[in-house]
């Protein structure tokens, strides 16, 4: 069974930080390259950041500098570590492999991520 728990997310002001985590089952975890995506109201989902299994990652043109990607493998655990928060990062954050699987499953609750001006 296929597990995505998502959290870490919350209000923030501008110009502050938050760590967003995400659990997965260890079936999909370690082999897998992941990745954090974001939904805002009205907007198509997108992929802010990946990471594979060893390691190297991507980021989105507009995250680049202000978040990081990690891994704990021993965990099963992925994290988004944001910094220089800014209104428009407001949405919710969700994890899954990268690229993605569209199956309800892969997808978790998300963690609502808020940013005030």
């Amino acid at each position: 069974q296929v597990q995505l728990v998502e959290s870490g997310g919350g209000l923030v002001q501008a110009g502050g930080s938050l760590r967003l985590s995400c659990a997965a089952s260890g079936s999909i975890f370690r082999i897998n390259a992941m990745g954090w995506y974001r939904q805002a109201p009205g907007k198509q989902r997108e992929l802010v950041a990946s990471i594979t299994d060893d390691g190297s990652t991507n980021y989105a043109e507009s995250v680049k500098g202000r978040f990081i990607i990690s891994r704990d493998n021993a965990k099963n655990t992925v994290y988004l570590q944001m910094n220089s928060l800014k209104p428009e990062d407001t949405a919710t954050y969700y994890c899954n492999l990268f690229p993605p699987v569209y199956e309800d499953d892969y997808w978790g609750q998300g963690t609502q991520v808020t940013v005030s001006s």
